[in-house]
């Protein structure tokens, strides 16, 4: 760029107290965009007053925070930016404000209130479908950050892949294998575990294939011997989650969230990541595990298969029995495992939010001056 950027950014989703996917997405790729050389202004907008650590300090940071029970969006970060007038807005979450100055650039994570509709409460799709159409229609330009959002863009929004930049998001790179078996002991203390145990990490909705992914184990189990192992199911429980998803499974334990400081541990003490979901815009899970050296089961299905490559187990999601024989394969083929714990680790390493950062600031740069 010829001049320095005053660049907008909503960061009202980097606050919220248990993190999920996009609010994660949103925390690491504005840390990783302030700790960029360049010589642009950065205008953060919160909901809530961050905490003092939340975010590195930068001496061409302004906080804005702008507290508001409803509509945030379109009332009051909207006429703060009417006040503030930035070259760029972005916002890392699919919702632009209705009315706003400037170029704009937005990130839609995936569409999967559209194949999952009954996942999602009515007025909540209604919302995210119309908050996305608006917002893809607004946007200078849109970040996807998997091919196959990129893909469902174009089919059931109609946007040009002209107007789509693919970036890949990161994976935590403090996330590594924890080899100290007291910490792995203790965090399995901490959540009633027992030493040999699968993972599946998420929040408990339809579309994790949770009573799938239970099937699947209570299947294996059955045709082995080595009944100890637990299936842990990691994370709150969504909308519509059903305990008839678990009714009656033997070993199979419900962690309830999991707090940050845990999760390598919990990645690392476990025999293999069960991640065969039906959809994911991206499939954070994946990467993480494969950063703690586990091996990972996963879908044929969306962005699963970009962001596993050639490094994980692949399944049919809606096939309890290959599911099965998936748990048996990564279980007891220690070739396979070591194999595939080894292709993990490099694989993982081709997502770094700095890259994610450096892709993200050179497409508002493009959007601003699109707009000089």
């Amino acid at each position: 760029m010829s001049r320095p950027l005053k660049i907008a950014i909503d960061a009202s989703r980097t606050t919220v107290a248990r993190r999920t996917g996009t609010e994660n997405y949103a925390l690491q790729l504005i840390r990783a965009l302030l700790a960029l050389d360049t010589p642009h202004h950065y205008y953060l907008y919160f909901r809530d007053t961050p905490t003092v650590r939340l975010l590195p300090d930068h001496p061409r940071v302004i906080y804005r925070v702008i507290p508001w029970r409803r509509a945030w969006t379109h009332t009051r970060f909207a006429l703060t930016l009417y006040r503030d007038r930035p070259d760029v807005t972005f916002v890392p979450s699919h919702t632009l404000p209705l009315w706003f100055p400037g170029p704009a650039v937005v990130t839609v994570h995936d569409l999967g209130y559209i194949y999952f509709p009954d996942a999602h409460p009515t007025m909540a799709r209604f919302y995210l479908d119309r908050s996305t159409r608006h917002s893809v229609r607004r946007a200078t330009r849109i970040i996807a950050d998997s091919l196959a959002t990129s893909q469902d863009l174009a089919a059931h929004y109609g946007v040009s892949e002209n107007c789509i930049s693919l970036v890949y998001p990161g994976v935590d790179e403090s996330l590594a294998r924890i080899t100290d078996p007291t910490r792995i002991a203790a965090v399995r203390a901490r959540y009633g575990l027992p030493e040999r145990y699968l993972l599946f990490i998420g929040t408990l909705q339809p579309r994790k294939n949770i009573a799938r992914i239970v099937e699947g184990f209570t299947r294996w189990r059955a045709d082995q011997s080595s009944p100890d192992v637990a299936l842990v199911l990691a994370g709150s429980q969504g909308w519509l989650y059903d305990p008839a998803w678990t009714a009656g499974a033997e070993q199979v334990i419900l962690t309830g969230y999991i707090d940050d400081a845990d999760v390598a541990a919990l990645y690392s003490g476990a025999l293999a990541l069960v991640f065969p979901t039906l959809h994911e815009g991206f499939g954070f899970p994946v990467l993480e595990a494969m950063r703690c050296g586990t091996p990972v089961i996963t879908s044929q299905t969306s962005s699963l298969p970009e962001v596993a490559g050639e490094a994980a187990l692949l399944v049919n999601a809606r096939d309890a029995a290959e599911i099965a024989g998936a748990i048996d394969r990564i279980v007891t083929d220690q070739m396979l495992r070591a194999d595939f714990i080894a292709r993990g680790y490099q694989q993982a390493q081709q997502f770094t939010w700095r890259r994610a950062a450096e892709q993200t600031l050179r497409v508002l740069e493009m959007s601003a001056q699109k707009h000089e």
